[in-house]
């Protein structure tokens, strides 16, 4: 179960929102559009994690999902050296506050939680939970 969650948080709710900065190699056509050899190009992980091709129902956060495949830390040569750390680190810690607080639940479930304003890497501000 807390692989499934750690993979599903990370699809979810990626702590990175871009990728670092790439350069077409050769034209590329997407959607239509074709970008010619040598341009700039931003990628989007949040997008790609939320893409209905290949997750379905991507907005709804689903703990039965297959979330393999997301790109939370990156994909290729540019992926994140740290995964498999960042990956156990969440898990002993989502494992821990869920023993400790069984009845953990968000206390403000109309409300979105707070992320820090940075447009490259995400972090929550504020979630407020009720513990018991």
């Amino acid at each position: 179960m807390l692989p499934r969650l750690t993979e599903e948080v990370l699809r979810h709710e990626s702590p990175f929102s871009i990728a670092s900065l790439r350069y077409t190699t050769q034209p590329v056509t997407i959607a239509g559009t074709t970008i010619p050899a040598g341009e700039f190009v931003q990628i989007a992980l949040l997008a790609a994690n939320r893409d209905p091709e290949v997750f379905t129902d991507p907005d709804r956060f689903d703990l039965t999902r297959d979330a393999y495949g997301h790109l939370a830390f990156g994909h290729g040569i540019h992926r994140c050296l740290g995964a498999p750390l960042a990956r156990l680190q969440a898990e002993i810690a989502f494992g821990h506050v869920l023993r400790r607080f069984p009845a953990l639940r968000l206390a403000a479930p109309d409300r979105a939680p707070a992320w820090q304003d940075n447009p490259r890497h995400r972090g929550l501000l504020t979630l407020p939970v009720r513990l018991r």
